[in-house]
Order: C-alpha cells, then structure tokens, then sequence
C-alpha cells in the first residue's frame, strides 16, 4: 500500500510507523508492506535484501547468499543488505 504525503505524516505519529519503507525517490511517499516483510529482523550481517518494484507496486525478499538450514532470515534496515550506518534505534546484530 502506497501513502502520499499527508497519509505518511499521519502514520508516523503511531506505532506503525516502524513498518513502513520509504517508496520511490522522492523520499516523501512510503508504503506499508504487509504479509512476512514486516516481521524480518535486522541485521548488519544479513542474508536478504529487499527488492522494490515500482511499477507494480511490490516489494520482494531475496537471498544474498546461500542460507543454511535452520537460520533465521535477515534483512539490513537501512535498504541494502551490506550497510554499515547505524539504524534509529539500538541493534543486537
């Protein structure tokens, strides 16, 4: 789901503001992912990365490099998966 200006203005004033993803480059619109993506954890190391499709509307996860059995999936917060800048909040990983 995409939000335009004003529906992000009034998103980031709740919880849930720490599930939406900047859309696009302006950096003013956002969406709001639903399904699994909202529930990946961060990771500086991580094993996934989103991919953002633009004209249709989606994100998707993939992999960076091969996952072994039983591991958790990870995404990096900052957008790509090899991002050293610290994310808003205080990480384990």
């Amino acid at each position: 789901m995409v939000l335009n200006k004003e529906e992000r203005a009034l998103v980031e004033k709740t919880i849930l503001n720490d599930y939406i993803f900047e859309w696009g480059d302006s950096h003013v619109q956002a969406c709001m992912a639903l399904g699994y993506i909202a529930v990946y954890n961060h990771s500086y190391t991580s094993n996934c990365e989103y991919e953002m499709d633009f004209g249709a509307k989606i994100m998707r996860v993939k992999t960076v490099r091969a996952i072994e059995a039983g591991e958790e999936l990870t995404v990096n917060y900052n957008g790509e998966w090899d991002n050293p800048k610290p994310v808003w909040f205080t990480s384990k990983n």
